[in-house]
């Protein structure tokens, strides 16, 4: 998702467009990072641009971002961690265990566990591979 797709998504439900909410979709659309952030991450970068901004404020506009399909999240050693929502077609991610790097997989295994579970319906499905990156496998 682009920053103005995610303003203009706001914006149509009524939510408005502050200087905090923009610096927040900036900081997840940084693409030359691709990665998942917490919300310390968040807070942390917030914090030098509004001192005095609360876990509170960061917390709520996690939760919007997430609730309206702005941010995904992931669930990393019992933390929650977002990225900007991936447009495109249907894929999956490799996503590293210690820095949050993400790399996106052409790949979709429900053909084959739509067989398995032939007598189930399935209503949605999260695959997601988790590991270390070729930056974080030679510094660690």
């Amino acid at each position: 998702m682009t920053i103005k797709d995610a303003m203009n998504l706001l914006r149509k439900k009524g939510y408005k467009m502050t200087d905090r909410r923009e610096e927040i979709l900036k900081f997840f659309s940084d693409e030359a990072e691709n990665k998942y952030k917490t919300a310390k991450d968040l807070y942390d970068h917030m914090e030098k641009r509004y001192p005095g901004i609360s876990y509170d404020t960061v917390y709520r506009n996690l939760h919007l971002y997430h609730e309206l399909g702005i941010l995904e999240s992931t669930e990393l050693d019992g933390e929650k961690h977002f990225r900007m929502t991936c447009g495109g077609s249907h894929h999956h991610h490799f996503i590293c265990k210690i820095c949050g790097t993400t790399k996106k997989l052409n790949f979709c295994p429900m053909d084959y566990v739509s067989k398995l579970l032939g007598q189930y319906i399935i209503d949605d499905h999260k695959f997601e591979v988790y590991g270390l990156c070729p930056k974080c496998i030679t510094t660690n």
